[in-house]
């Protein structure tokens, strides 16, 4: 049973960290946006601009710090991007307290903790491939992507009877809190931690930052696998608004069943997750990226046919379902093989580039998405996005590429 695989005490105390960080994030989850509404009295401007230009200057910021990341320790690093989102998040109640809160505040946050999220996943992503052996990495994933999702099925819902109960920034301090605990835990980890070896002291060069997205564009599987991702990834959620629109504004859905249409769904990451493991060892990892990669994005397209009451409810739960269980099964055979396929030298780069990829294809199209819907409806962009998102599978690898040798790109170009 993939459940029960042991994986070492180091193992359990990283993703005992990442669990605590997990709960806190689905706690305060939609927090800003919610701050800027019900604090600041944004208007829709605002609130998709704090949504969507954020994170997008978060992934700028974390460009440069890619090499950063790779030349370091993990753990610390690690340590370090979790005490600045809890000095970061922290402000925010500090700040509403003293009536001193700002829509720029806010901003700002976004930005920090978006750049800190890459920075922390990257660092991760390369510490596990240290820390466990070859076979577990898919064990390992499967696990941080079945606590994702139920951080995501149990959060959002807890978070908004918190906030219906103590008010609006009561969330925003046990997401703070979450990154401190999680720092706890890395600190936990016992054992010398190798540094990074590098060719030389110029290592950390200005092209540096690009060897991730070189050694992603180089690898014919893993540039496949990229172009296919940030694609899926920003038009699925580029119709999260345009569905908060629709359901909430145009259909008359009342607020707890907006919330139990996305909750209750995300039980199928625990199901998704749970078989990878299986699935791989049945069917082997090109299947799963050409058949659940494909299934991924076929259902998206439904979220256009919505219709008010209980029949409506039902097919955004069983859309929703469908995808998150194809993703929550794709998502961990695909980190696996990105770090299988990514030289322990560039793993952190690739990691950064990769995020820095999707979190601006999130921006680029959420924005285009609602564009769209201000000149047309939200259902006619939600009616593009699922006919966009039907041809992605085009992108998907039509070969199994393992190559025979990977490419030491930033020791040969140091």
């Amino acid at each position: 049973m993939m459940g029960r695989r042991p994986l070492g005490r180091q193992f359990g105390w990283l993703w005992a960290a990442y669990a605590v960080s997990a709960y806190g994030s689905g706690l305060g989850f939609g927090a800003l946006p919610l701050i800027a509404v019900l604090a600041l009295h944004a208007g829709p401007a605002e609130v998709s601009a704090l949504s969507a230009v954020g994170p997008a200057m978060g992934a700028l910021i974390a460009v440069p710090l890619a090499p950063w990341v790779e030349f370091r320790r993990k753990r610390p690093v690690m340590i370090t991007m979790d005490l600045t989102r809890f000095a970061a998040m922290a402000t925010i109640p500090v700040a509403y307290a003293f009536g001193r809160l700002s829509f720029v505040q806010l901003l700002v946050i976004s930005a920090v903790v978006a750049a800190a999220k890459i920075a922390f996943n990257a660092a991760s992503g390369a510490y596990l491939k240290a820390l466990v052996r070859p076979d577990d990495l898919l064990v390992a994933n499967a696990r941080f992507e079945s606590t994702n999702w139920s951080s995501i099925a149990v959060g959002p819902p807890l978070g908004g009877a918190a906030i219906g109960l103590f008010g609006p920034v009561t969330t925003v301090v046990a997401d703070a809190l979450s990154y401190l605990f999680s720092a706890l835990g890395i600190t936990a980890i016992r054992g010398r931690e190798e540094a990074p070896r590098t060719t030389d002291k110029s290592s950390v060069r200005a092209g540096a930052v690009l060897d991730g997205w070189r050694h992603i564009l180089r690898h014919p599987g893993l540039r496949a696998l990229y172009l296919n991702q940030v694609l899926v990834g920003g038009l699925i959620m580029a119709t999260e608004p345009l569905l908060a629109v629709l359901l909430l504004r145009q259909l008359g859905f009342p607020p707890w069943q907006y919330g139990l249409a996305f909750a209750a769904p995300c039980v199928g990451g625990l199901i998704g997750s749970r078989l990878a493991r299986r699935v791989v060892a049945r069917f082997g990892r090109h299947w799963v990226f050409r058949t659940v990669g494909t299934l991924r994005a076929i259902w998206l397209i439904g979220l256009a046919f919505v219709r008010p009451g209980i029949i409506g409810l039902v097919t955004v739960i069983a859309v929703e379902l469908a995808i998150i269980i194809n993703m929550s099964l794709y998502t961990p055979v695909l980190a696996t093989y990105r770090l299988e396929h990514t030289p322990k030298h560039l793993v952190a780069r690739t990691l950064s580039a990769w995020s820095i990829g999707q979190q601006a294809s999130i921006a680029i199209l959420t924005a285009l998405a609602g564009l769209l819907a201000d000149v047309t409806s939200p259902r006619t962009a939600l009616t593009v996005a699922g006919l966009l998102i039907l041809t992605t599978p085009l992108l998907l690898p039509r070969d199994d590429h393992t190559p025979q040798h990977e490419p030491e790109l930033a020791h040969s170009q140091s």
